[in-house]
């Protein structure tokens, strides 16, 4: 086996990938995984995971959104926004409330609390992208969203 170079501080070398970063969804899960690491090292002090922050920016916006609408907007399967939701309302940030006429379904509403700590944890969102964005100019910023909406909405599965 080969082995590594290292530099004069005794750090080994990146490893070569032009093979792969020839590869958008390449570059793309690099990406992916730096805003995931800092993200989540922005949301630890509030207590939120990303996927519950995501929940609950998704109730926040869709008062009374049923359980299972929640596990189609976070592409998840319905069994899993269970955890999610019971998280959630354990935490006191959302309600489930039952819905008139069917007993197996439950419409989700932020609470006070909920509400609250999505305004103060959004303000810490932008300023996380802010940051993982800095090298990009605010033009940049709106194509590159631009094009990854394209992206997904070119490739969305009805």
């Amino acid at each position: 086996m080969k082995k590594r170079a290292t530099d004069t501080a005794g750090n080994e070398e990146p490893l070569v990938q032009t093979h792969l970063r020839q590869f958008v969804g390449y570059e793309m899960k690099l990406a992916y995984l730096l805003i995931q690491n800092d993200m989540t090292r922005v949301l630890k002090p509030t207590g939120l995971r990303i996927v519950t922050f995501s929940a609950l920016g998704i109730v926040v916006e869709n008062p009374d959104i049923s359980q299972t609408q929640l596990a189609q907007a976070l592409q998840i399967e319905r069994s899993g926004v269970v955890v999610i939701v019971d998280e959630l309302e354990n935490a006191d940030l959302i309600s489930r409330n039952k819905v008139e006429g069917d007993r197996r379904s439950y419409a989700l509403r932020a609470t006070l609390k909920g509400r609250k700590l999505w305004n103060r944890t959004e303000k810490l969102v932008h300023d996380h992208e802010d940051g993982i964005l800095s090298g990009l100019s605010k033009e940049e910023r709106e194509t590159l969203k631009a094009l990854l909406g394209r992206i997904i909405e070119d490739n969305r599965k009805n």
